[in-house]
C-alpha cells in the first residue's frame, strides 16, 4: 500500500534465480480506508496499489517465466503486464478455500472453466465498463484517439484443453412478437484432456428505436466434456428475450431482424445467425420471460 520499493531488487534477483515465478498481487481486504478494496475503500484510477505495477515489471524484466495471481476486488489494469506473463490467474476474492483453488489451478490438478463477469482493462484509466455498449462506445476509430475496449473481455477465460463450436441452426428463420426460437450448436472438446466449456449465446438489435448494444448475453451452458467427446446444445429463446424500453417507456417487442450468435465470450463469437420478428409491435407486460431454457444432448 506504500510506496516503498526497497524490497524489489530482492524479488527482481529471488526471479533471475527460479526456473518459475508465481507472483501473488492485487487488493487488501478491509473497510473505511483500512485496505484498498473493500466498503469506503475507493480508488481514483485502476492502477494496482502501492508499487505493485513496477514490481511485476521488474520481476518479469528478469527474464524468468512469471504466472500473474490477482487477488483482487476489482479489476485493476493489466495492460503491459498481462501480455508478458506466461498466464494470469484473476481471482477476485477467493475465500478461505481460495489458496487450495489457486493451487490446484496451477499445478493443473484443477482444469479452469471460470469466464470472466466484467472486462480486464487494459490502461489505468479505462473504467471496467459493461460490453453492454453501442457503437459509439465500442469502435473509436475516427472517434477518439483512445480504445475504449478491454483487455480481457466480457465472458473470457482459457483452460487446458481447447474447445470447437460447430454446426449452428435455428427452428425457424421466422417468429412472431410473443413466439418462441431454438438455437442449437454443437460443442466439441479437441484437446487431451477432459474440461468444460461454457457456450454462450448473444443477441443484437441492429434496428431499433433507441440505441442498442451491440450484443447482449441471453443464455449459456457449462458443457463437461471428455477429449474427442462433443455434444448439442439448444437454447429455447423467447421473444420476450429481445424486448427493450421504447421512447415512451414501454417495453417492446418489435419487428425486424435480431443478429444471434454462439461462441466462448462477448468477443469470440464464431457462428452467427438472424431471425426474423414478423408482425407488429407488441407490448410487453408484467410477467415476462427472463430466462433462456438450456438442454445439453450427445451429438
Amino acid at each position: 500500500m506504500e510506496p516503498d520499493a526497497s524490497g524489489i531488487d530482492e524479488a527482481v534477483a529471488l526471479a533471475a534465480d527460479s526456473d518459475l515465478v508465481v507472483l501473488a498481487i492485487g487488493d487488501r481486504a478491509g473497510m473505511f480506508g483500512k485496505g484498498t478494496s473493500g466498503e469506503g475503500c475507493d480508488s481514483v484510477d485502476l492502477r494496482l496499489p502501492g508499487l505493485q505495477h513496477q514490481l511485476a515489471a521488474a520481476v518479469l524484466d528478469s527474464g524468468t517465466p512469471v504466472v500473474l495471481v490477482i487477488i483482487s476486488g476489482r479489476p485493476y489494469a493489466l495492460g503491459g503486464l498481462a501480455e508478458r506473463s506466461a498466464a494470469v490467474i484473476q481471482s477476485f476474492m477467493p475465500g478461505i478455500e481460495g489458496g487450495a483453488a489457486v493451487a490446484g489451478v496451477l499445478s493443473g490438478r484443477i482444469n479452469p472453466s471460470g469466464r470472466l463477469p466484467i472486462g480486464i482493462p487494459d490502461h489505468p484509466g479505462g473504467q471496467p465498463g459493461t460490453y453492454l455498449a453501442p457503437p459509439l462506445a465500442w469502435y473509436s476509430d475516427g472517434v477518439s484517439n483512445l480504445d475504449p475496449r478491454p483487455l480481457f473481455c466480457f465472458g473470457h477465460g482459457i483452460g487446458y484443453t481447447d474447445f470447437a463450436l460447430d454446426d449452428l441452426r435455428l427452428s425457424a428463420a421466422e417468429i412472431a412478437p410473443d413466439g418462441t426460437v431454438e438455437v442449437s450448436a454443437t460443442v466439441i472438446n479437441t484437446g487431451s484432456r477432459q474440461g468444460t466449456e461454457v457456450v454462450q449465446l448473444y443477441a443484437g438489435d441492429p434496428v431499433a428505436r433507441v440505441a442498442r448494444p451491440l450484443k447482449q448475453l441471453i443464455g449459456f451452458a457449462r458443457v463437461a466434456l471428455e477429449p474427442g467427446e462433443r455434444r448439442r446444445v439448444t437454447f429455447s429463446v423467447h421473444a420476450d428475450r429481445f424486448s427493450y424500453l421504447g421512447p415512451d417507456y414501454r417495453r417492446i417487442v418489435e419487428p425486424g431482424e435480431i443478429e444471434l450468435s454462439v461462441g466462448r465470450s462477448s468477443e469470440d463469437r464464431p457462428l452467427q445467425a438472424g431471425v426474423v420478428i414478423t408482425g407488429g409491435v407488441r407490448v410487453v407486460g408484467e410477467g415476462r420471460v427472463l430466462d433462456t431454457p438450456v438442454t445439453v444432448e450427445p451429438a
